[in-house]
């Protein structure tokens, strides 16, 4: 019986050599290579969304998210957020059309005031309020996990005036 379990033993450590060999063997592989994916895990890309909901003038509510750093108008454009002409000028502050309206206390929240080219453009928009802001302006950060803003009913392209 002694012979048998040396017999088994050596046959274990033998498989367990061959096969860090090859973990080796594909880790040089792995290394030699000129381009490397890397994949992030998942716990770490839901740390970085952030969930949105617009609500249209009509009540319907419309849930979509974005990573942190990305405008509300990247949110809109690449998630294909059916907003009609929502951030015609691409975020460059030549209109008024990603007008977003805020909850009071999120309006309070935001890292950062409007600035003057902003305040511009938002006095050329329709359905202004004092919690209006510009989606291309505002960049989600995770404290903003939920947010939840108005869409105007109408919008109001500024390179038309």
């Amino acid at each position: 019986m002694l012979v048998i379990n040396r017999i088994r033993n050596a046959a274990i450590l033998s498989l367990r050599n061959a096969y860090i060999r090859n973990c080796l063997s594909n880790e040089i592989r792995a290394a030699t290579n000129s381009t490397r994916t890397f994949s992030l895990g998942l716990a770490l890309r839901q740390q970085d969304v952030v969930n949105v909901t617009f609500v249209r003038a009509n009540g319907e509510k419309i849930k979509s998210s974005g990573k942190v750093g990305d405008s509300l108008l990247d949110v809109v454009v690449n998630n294909n957020v059916d907003l009609d002409g929502f951030g015609a000028c691409e975020g460059t502050l030549t209109c008024s059309t990603c007008h977003l309206i805020f909850k009071e206390a999120d309006y309070e929240k935001l890292p950062e005031k409007p600035g003057d080219e902003e305040l511009d453009m938002l006095d050329l928009a329709y359905e202004l309020t004092d919690t209006s802001r510009l989606g291309c302006q505002i960049t989600l950060t995770k404290d903003m996990d939920g947010l939840e803003v108005q869409v105007p009913a109408t919008i109001n392209d500024a390179r038309a005036a």
